[in-house]
């Protein structure tokens, strides 16, 4: 299978995810809530300018680099929207364990340094200084065991890709761009279920 598959079905696979659970999601994006007033305008605003980054409120910015790398290798950029990093995936992370219980702290700051220090060991080199290929190797390897995560290297995965998911299907691009959410809207008629099997 190509990695092009693989990043579809990937996609594919955590939209379903999102959309069976974005109900219970916390909206902490500072653009999830951002005004949807262009599209329901019908005119087009003049781009903002892009903002400078903000300084990180929890992680050093080492650490927040890597942070952003594994989360955009979880969820890429693609033909069909942007990814993890264009939708401040990485600033809602820093958010969220900035303001958890110390024990996840730790988790995250442990769980990084492992994954760099893997990588020192397997490659020559840090995870961020890797070659793409090596970067995905590693996070195949610490994700097999997703269900059942048993090493540190393990458990950190599972939290950055929840966390990847929760960031991103709470933000601006993933609800607009990727879920193509357009709002409420006003139906004329509801047909109710279609399929054969739950005809009347």
């Amino acid at each position: 299978m190509s990695e092009e598959n693989n990043n579809v079905s990937r996609r594919d696979a955590l939209k379903g995810i999102a959309v069976g659970v974005g109900a219970s999601l916390p909206v902490l994006n500072t653009n999830a809530l951002a005004n949807d007033h262009e599209q329901h305008s019908g005119h087009k605003t003049a781009a903002p300018a892009k903002k400078a980054a903000a300084a990180p409120k929890f992680f050093k910015a080492g650490q927040l680099a890597l942070v952003a790398t594994i989360s955009d290798l979880i969820i890429p950029t693609d033909d069909h929207s942007p990814g993890a990093v264009a939708a401040e995936v990485p600033a809602f992370i820093d958010l969220m364990v900035g303001e958890a219980p110390a024990e996840t702290k730790k988790l995250w700051t442990d769980g990084l340094a492992a994954v760099d220090k893997m990588s020192q060991t397997k490659n020559g080199a840090g995870f961020n200084k890797a070659s793409k290929d090596q970067q995905i190797a590693i996070l195949t390897e610490i994700s097999k065991n997703e269900m059942k995560p048993s090493t540190l290297e393990e458990k950190f995965f599972k939290a950055i890709k929840n966390m990847t998911i929760d960031g991103y299907y709470t933000s601006r691009i993933g609800i607009h761009q990727e879920l193509k959410y357009k709002g409420n809207t006003y139906l004329k008629e509801f047909k109710g279920c279609t399929h054969p099997e739950h005809q009347g």
